[in-house]
């Protein structure tokens, strides 16, 4: 547990008077942004205040304890599922509309006010520069594939990034992946680690040591590299079956509201997290359970009689995941090439579709031209609609399963009235 001592409050006397100024100011234009109807202010009223004060970030964080969530995949998910543990203790400042860059973790902190706790999913990229700023107790590393190629950086480069920054931060606690040789590199100059083992679907960004070059083999759940020591650590929290195993060797079953086994690896680096905060797993797990959304992740709507669940699948490894959580009912995919979404859509020939063979499959879109040769190599039949209404009055009353990469997401739940 904490020592009351490091937990001495954001009080606006301690704060600079520019940063206060700041921290109105940002509350203010949120507040005006959601009211408006322009969004959730979650990134206009940080990026303000930021511009006001540039400090504001690391004057907010200040007297907070702060666990970081980073990773390719999953950082929504598994932040909100770390605040609810988390908030056993306390009060919980939380990004949790996913606005994932200093800005948005500016507007979370100065719109939550004075909470001893906070937890903010970080952008890949961001990560070393939001450590400087926030001083974390604790970071998280969920895993690093490729993710938006025109824009981003090779997988190898950002696991370098990660493990410069976190070996001149030895008092940072760690939560690493023990499945993905990239993160298990990244975390290996970390004094303090704890590893998760929550298996590894997507393989293809970690053939090759990121330390030697040297191919990285694989059997039975267990991964090595052949010319150089790096090879999976022994993880103290495991996934099996429907629950996680804890470093005491006690399994407790896992009862999620989300779907998938993905979910459940998620709610095992939630618990581990928590841990460090102090957190026993008997006390995180009822309010695990009690999240249902996240986003409009996994939301579920009726309307018109067809029971629609929206699934966010942003690059390869997390459309081998939506598959596995969908339904075998009918399916409408919707691809944009929009600047959040990356511009190249050639990532589209790393996916599988072949699952979708066995169900009615639509498509949708500013790029479903791209995603219709796609669906032809991989011989999946579908049938090409123009709008969300037109799927909705293409398909029977029942499951419509959605599976969208970003900004064709928010549309779609524009459309479903903004669901959460």
């Amino acid at each position: 547990m904490f020592e009351s001592g490091t937990l001495g409050g954001v009080t606006d006397g301690k704060m600079p008077l520019i940063a206060k100024v700041a921290t109105s100011v940002s509350k203010t234009a949120a507040a005006l942004s959601r009211a408006a109807g322009r969004g959730d202010g979650s990134v206009i009223g940080g990026w303000i205040g930021l511009k006001i004060d540039p400090d504001l970030l690391t004057h907010l964080a200040s007297g907070r304890a702060v666990a970081l969530v980073s990773g390719t995949n999953g950082k929504t998910t598994t932040t909100r599922l770390t605040a609810a543990a988390v908030g056993v203790l306390g009060r919980v400042a939380t990004n949790s509309f996913g606005a994932n860059m200093p800005t948005g973790h500016t507007s979370a902190l100065a719109k939550e006010g004075h909470t001893p706790f906070a937890v903010l999913e970080v952008d890949e990229h961001y990560l070393p520069e939001v450590i400087d700023a926030t001083r974390p107790k604790v970071v998280a590393l969920l895993n690093l594939s490729r993710d938006q190629l025109d824009r981003a950086k090779e997988v190898a480069m950002m696991a370098q990034l990660w493990k410069t920054k976190l070996a001149g931060h030895p008092e940072i606690k760690v939560v690493a992946n023990s499945d993905d040789p990239m993160v298990v590199w990244a975390a290996s100059g970390s004094p303090q680690t704890t590893w998760f083992s929550a298996g590894q679907r997507w393989l293809d960004d970690s053939f090759v040591c990121p330390e030697s070059g040297h191919p990285i083999e694989r059997a039975q759940g267990d991964w090595w590299c052949t010319g150089c020591p790096l090879r999976r650590p022994r993880p103290q929290w495991v996934v099996e079956d429907e629950g996680v195993i804890d470093p005491r060797g006690d399994w407790h079953l896992v009862k999620l509201q989300l779907p998938g086994r993905v979910n459940i690896g998620n709610a095992a680096t939630a618990l581990a997290v928590a841990a460090e905060f102090g957190v026993r797993p008997i006390e995180a797990l009822p309010r695990l359970n009690r999240v249902a959304s996240i986003a409009g992740r996994y939301a579920q709507v009726d309307r018109d009689g067809r029971n629609i669940r929206l699934l966010l699948a942003k690059n390869p490894a997390s459309w081998l995941e939506a598959f596995d959580m969908a339904d075998q009912a009918p399916t409408l995919l919707s691809i944009n090439a929009r600047d959040p979404d990356g511009l190249d859509t050639s990532w589209l020939y790393d996916v599988d579709f072949s699952p979708l063979r066995d169900r009615p499959v639509l498509i949708t879109g500013d790029r479903a031209y791209d995603l219709a040769v796609r669906l032809q190599v991989n011989q999946v039949p579908f049938r090409h609609v123009q709008s969300f209404d037109e799927a909705l009055r293409s398909v029977p009353p029942g499951r419509l399963e959605v599976i969208a990469n970003y900004t064709a997401f928010q549309d779609i739940r524009a459309e479903l009235d903004r669901v959460n």
